[in-house]
């Protein structure tokens, strides 16, 4: 059957077989929280913990990350019902949240109503999703999912319950995993594992481009790279476990000096984390380097006056340097400048997020279990 769909894909138009999705680049939970005037009550109540959904207990985990910012639209059912979703290469499942929710996150947000979609079953399985600050809880099930407009059909996906608070404040109705199908809770299929199943893209590797200031552009991209988001050669690298999209970082330095991951170290590409994140004495190393302050909420400011002055900072994966100049490691927001290298606590994986992504296209290659790397046009 599968050869059949492989077949067919060949035949129809290239463009069918590849989905591509814009993103937004919306207004961060920090910005809404900042603008409500309770920004720093909410942080003491919710501490930010970039690595939770990394080292858990539950199924799978997420976390209440505040600057993250790109989502896009997909539907789920028949008719389709839209939602707005953060694509994940940080975890696998696809989840949003049900009209059986009650949970306050859920009533500033898009629900699934499955009474409404003649294609919808039930899977019978609950599913809890951990965060770094409570949960999600529902109950798995299986419908159409549309994804650009092509469908996967009898996609498995979480219909929440319960969730937890921080989600309120955020854009996103929910989440679409982009990492492998061993991370995901309760044995559930991911989406781009059907998508490649189901012979609806013509590659089986998925790209991303996350554009910087502006709110268009940023894209997904299922089954294609595109040439016109990058420039120079691709730099592929080997991953060094198939569950994350992980690889072999080999050091981080400044103006030549070796700043942090010293001997080497495990790092993730991640476009489900907005910063930089790593182990705590290197990532206070870094901006002490750069001439931050860290404040007690691990925040690292700067002066917007210095930037033009500050260094670059090289990212050395599997003996390729890539290097992130100030203009992008640092961000401006109505309490000033802060850097995007986050505090990670004791562990010792690294996680580039979307400071690193938005200087560097990424293609994430499940045919030969690649990343793909190259300098944004």
């Amino acid at each position: 059957m599968m050869n059949w769909a492989v077949l067919l894909c060949a035949l129809v138009a290239l463009s069918e077989c590849n989905v591509k999705i814009s993103l937004i680049k919306g207004k961060t939970a920090r910005e809404t929280l900042m603008e409500k005037g309770i920004w720093e009550e909410t942080r003491l109540k919710f501490p930010y913990k970039p690595m939770a959904k990394f080292y858990q207990n539950g199924d799978e985990a997420m976390t209440n990350d505040a600057d993250l910012s790109y989502y896009g639209v997909i539907s789920i059912g028949t008719p389709p019902q839209s939602f707005n979703v953060i694509f994940d290469t940080g975890s696998s499942n696809l989840w949003v949240p049900s009209v059986y929710c009650s949970s306050q996150a859920c009533q500033n947000h898009a629900k699934f109503n499955p009474a409404q979609s003649s294609t919808f079953t039930w899977a019978n399985k609950p599913v809890s999703i951990q965060y770094g600050t409570g949960s999600m809880t529902g109950r798995l099930a299986y419908d159409t999912v549309s994804v650009g407009g092509i469908s996967v059909t009898q996609q498995i996906f979480g219909a929440s319950q319960t969730e937890a608070p921080f989600m309120a404040n955020m854009v996103a109705d929910g989440i679409l995993g982009l990492a492998f199908p061993n991370l995901a809770a309760s044995g559930a299929t991911p989406v781009f594992d059907n998508m490649m199943s189901q012979g609806l893209v013509s590659q089986n590797l998925f790209s991303v481009y996350l554009s910087g200031n502006s709110a268009q552009g940023s894209v997904v991209s299922f089954g294609d790279i595109e040439s016109n988001y990058y420039t120079g050669q691709i730099t592929w690298i080997p991953l060094s476990s198939e569950t994350y999209w992980q690889i072999n970082m080999d050091s981080v330095t400044i103006n030549g000096n070796t700043v942090a991951c010293n001997g080497g170290c495990q790092a993730i590409i991640d476009t489900g984390t907005s910063q930089i994140v790593g182990p705590t004495t290197d990532i206070n190393n870094m901006n002490s380097w750069v001439g931050a302050t860290t404040d007690q909420y691990g925040d690292a400011t700067v002066n917007c006056n210095n930037i033009p002055n500050m260094p670059e900072v090289t990212f050395t994966l599997n003996g390729n340097a890539f290097t992130i100049p100030a203009s992008a490691y640092t961000s401006q927001n109505s309490n000033g400048c802060m850097t995007g290298f986050g505090n990670g606590g004791t562990q010792q994986l690294w996680i580039l997020g979307d400071v690193f992504i938005r200087q560097y296209y990424a293609i994430f290659d499940r045919q030969n279990n690649n990343v793909g790397l190259a300098q944004i046009a």
